[in-house]
């Protein structure tokens, strides 16, 4: 049965990751109205029989979402049922099948009624905590077979306070990002980094290139901030390695973020340089995460080992 959950909770970890991508493709190719304003069905027909490729991306992103929503309701009541003697599993379920569903009523609103683009950049965000509900899920599953020592990890108060805000921040960066798409602002800045680089103002001078900048601005700040912290967990936990690993990992995800940005500034929205843009994104989001979830831990870790180390120390007195 553990074997089986494991292939499920990876089969939805990365069903999750197409609903995400998918979204992006609906927005960047500007097909959410490729159904019209049909929800559930596609101009009103359960078959449609003028296929646009619009109608294509809308319909396929539809019926992924509806699949991965499916296997999602099932690994969050197999996992309740399984391992929810670990802390965290019970929230992770409901939050994993709960914001899935959310983002599915968001996007239909959008359909049947229309939504202003500060509304609708909330959709991939949204999309975004369940996926990373679920992956987090997947990765207890795989840590009753202890292969790594992640509930060992002891993390001090300022890593701790470096992991909470960049994770909180980060999810500020996914919305401003969202809504660069929703708003049409990809390319109202031609150059980078800079709007403009000829011109004789280096200010925005209206308010799309102001998302624009702002989320270019707020990117750039995350890249510096998980450098920092790469910097510190390189120095101070190298004993820890889910620690010292993890925090690499999170900097070359943001180095590709960043460079995947510019490109798609160069390469005029280029579609699969969008779409990797959507991806690091992801990724990254789902490893500050776990570092999340490691941090909410590390405090019963000490005060367990802090009585491991009492109860030898009476030992050896006695």
């Amino acid at each position: 049965m553990r074997r089986s959950l494991k292939w499920l909770a990876v089969l939805t970890t990365l069903g999750m990751l197409l609903v995400l991508l998918g979204g992006a493709l609906v927005t960047k190719t500007r097909s959410g109205m490729g159904c019209g304003r049909s929800w559930p069905l596609c101009n009103g027909e359960f078959v449609p029989t003028e296929i646009t490729p619009e109608l294509v991306i809308e319909l396929a992103h539809r019926l992924v979402s509806g699949t991965v929503g499916i296997l999602v309701l099932i690994l969050s009541v197999w996992t309740w049922r399984t391992i929810g003697h670990i802390r965290e599993t019970k929230f992770l379920s409901f939050l994993s099948f709960f914001f899935l569903l959310l983002q599915g009523l968001i996007g239909a609103a959008a359909v049947l009624w229309g939504q202003n683009s500060f509304v609708l950049a909330l959709h991939f965000g949204i999309s975004l905590i369940s996926f990373a509900a679920v992956l987090l899920l997947t990765l207890l599953i795989f840590e009753i077979d202890k292969r790594f020592e992640a509930e060992k990890l002891i993390i001090d108060k300022r890593m701790k306070k470096h992991i909470i805000g960049v994770t909180i921040y980060s999810y500020i960066v996914v919305y401003t990002g969202a809504l660069v798409r929703h708003m049409k602002a990809s390319l109202v800045c031609s150059d980078w980094p800079l709007c403009n680089n000829n011109a004789s103002s280096i200010l925005p001078t209206n308010f799309n290139e102001w998302v624009q900048m702002g989320h270019r601005f707020l990117a750039g700040l995350i890249f510096i901030w998980i450098g920092c912290i790469t910097i510190m967990a390189i120095r101070n936990y190298k004993h820890q390695k889910v620690i010292y690993w993890g925090w690499i990992i999170a900097f070359i995800i943001v180095c590709l973020q960043v460079v995947a940005g510019a490109l798609i500034v160069v390469s005029k929205l280029n579609l699969y340089i969008a779409l990797a843009h959507a991806f690091f994104i992801s990724c990254l989001f789902g490893v500050l995460c776990y570092f999340l979830l490691l941090a909410s831990r590390s405090k019963k870790n000490a005060i367990k080992y802090q009585k491991h180390d009492n109860q030898q120390k009476t030992t050896t007195i006695v």
